[in-house]
């Protein structure tokens, strides 16, 4: 990665409201595979608030990466923007985009670290039977999978084409018209009438 401007400054806690103690940080940076991304993060020493996003600022053509989840990918780079869904359909799993969503670099294994965690929290929101059953039987496939047992399919789709799994095992597809009008993106818009 090339750094190339860094921004810094002082700001108000967006959390606990204090004045000139949080940091904010902006970075402009060329992630190889990627391109141009700004990095930002924000802490406050005073509430212990931190918030780091990746927002991609170059768009490519929408394209859906797939990668089979195996003990030999598990270290596969993965960069996934703010805009992208993430799914393995086999266990029947999916993060779409949303207004806060954050975009990020992370591995496979991070990935299903990811998706374990959700599980977890919704685990502890969702208390009857039906729900717990499946979330725990979720939870272990995922756990399995971290393990390197079995395999399983992981796929970005990404309407701006900003995300990638860096591996030549990876397929880079395009993404039919009709898919891609599904797709969410995480950006509000207002439609003209």
């Amino acid at each position: 990665m090339n750094e190339e401007e860094l921004n810094e400054m002082i700001i108000k806690c967006p959390v606990c409201s204090v004045e000139g103690k949080a940091k904010s940080i902006m970075k402009e940076l060329e992630i190889p595979h990627f391109g141009k991304v700004l990095e930002t993060s924000i802490q406050c020493p005073v509430c212990g608030f931190k918030h780091s996003d990746i927002i991609a600022l170059e768009q490519n053509d929408p394209a859906k990466y797939v990668l089979e989840i195996n003990k030999n990918t598990l270290t596969v780079r993965v960069v996934r923007s703010q805009s992208a869904t993430v799914s393995i359909p086999e266990i029947g799993i999916k993060v779409e985009p949303g207004p806060k969503s954050e975009g990020y670099v992370t591995n496979v294994e991070g990935i299903l670290n990811r998706f374990e965690d959700a599980v977890k929290k919704a685990l502890n929101l969702f208390d009857d039977a039906e729900s717990q059953e499946n979330g725990k039987n979720t939870l272990k496939e995922i756990q399995e999978l971290k393990k390197g047992n079995g395999t399983a399919t992981l796929i970005i789709q990404d309407p701006f084409g900003q995300s990638n799994i860096v591996s030549d095992s990876a397929k880079i597809l395009e993404i039919p018209e009709e898919e891609l009008r599904e797709l969410k993106t995480g950006f509000s818009h207002i439609e003209d009438k």
